[in-house]
């Protein structure tokens, strides 16, 4: 009887056969760690804070607030004939998640470099449960768009069957960029510290505190290529049943997400290999 030897026993892990194999088995098969992750990314958030989940309220409120008195009285910007505060607000709730998400996704493989050198498992895991996380924030501030709409006397239309799917997008869009930003943090570390002013330029840069109809037509297609354009106003219809809303933006901001995503899949998953060395 041969005895097992420590070769005989050793297993040898390689990368993944191709740049698209996103290996949907192996991240199935490792899902209680990514249920484990994005529960520790809540708990940390609101640990040894005053209101805890409040804060997931607190903050698209007040910036609702603020844009309402800034844009919505002074400046007069127009709302679609929507009431200013849920116009803003209706914005704020993709918007907020979308940021939180790459946030945390950017800066993710980093924050977990311990767990990458040491232990294998998908490392898609890792930018998806971060993107996922903020999901929890947008469900509680939702709450809230709810009783907005009540207060507002804005009843739900059939569009909002069709809101799965815009929330669908937006963390697609989230899960997209997250992937491009934690890869290349992982080899230059700068990008930690931009995305901040990246997420704050791009909020102008999105339809939050105004309406794309105030878009110039010749710089509507340009617009488009924001993907949080259509996210933005494919939520506005859904849920405040706006007229006439703008499906080319919502196309053309579809078809740059699906861009990026594939284009996020295809770098991540070509930097992978060299993670557990760099980071």
């Amino acid at each position: 009887m041969k005895r097992s030897t420590k070769e005989d026993s050793a297993i040898i892990i390689q990368p993944g056969g191709g740049l698209f194999h996103l290996d949907l088995k192996a991240i199935w098969h490792y899902r209680e760690l990514l249920y484990f992750l994005v529960w520790r990314d809540v708990k940390v958030r609101y640990k040894q804070t005053a209101i805890g989940v409040g804060w997931a309220i607190f903050q698209p409120l007040m910036t609702m607030l603020i844009f309402t008195v800034v844009f919505g009285n002074f400046a007069k910007v127009p709302s679609d004939s929507l009431p200013y505060p849920i116009f803003a607000y209706t914005a704020l709730l993709p918007w907020n998640n979308f940021a939180q998400a790459i946030g945390r996704s950017g800066v993710s493989l980093v924050g977990n470099a311990n767990l990458i050198s040491k232990v294998y498992f998908p490392r898609l895991i890792i930018p998806l449960s971060a993107a996922v996380a903020p999901l929890v924030d947008f469900a509680m501030a939702f709450v809230i768009l709810l009783a907005m709409m009540a207060w507002f006397g804005i009843a739900p239309t059939w569009g909002v069957l069709a809101l799965p799917l815009f929330l669908l997008l937006a963390l697609a869009t989230a899960l997209a960029v997250g992937l491009w930003l934690s890869a290349l943090d992982v080899r230059y570390r700068d990008v930690g510290y931009t995305i901040p002013f990246v997420v704050q330029i791009w909020m102008y840069a999105s339809p939050v505190a105004y309406p794309v109809s105030l878009v110039p037509e010749r710089w509507r297609l340009l617009y488009s290529l924001n993907p949080m354009a259509g996210v933005i106003e494919g939520f506005r219809w859904a849920l405040l049943g706006k007229g006439n809303p703008d499906f080319g933006v919502m196309t053309a901001s579809a078809v740059v997400v699906m861009a990026l995503l594939l284009g996020g899949i295809v770098y991540f998953r070509q930097m992978e290999r060299t993670f557990a060395d760099v980071v």
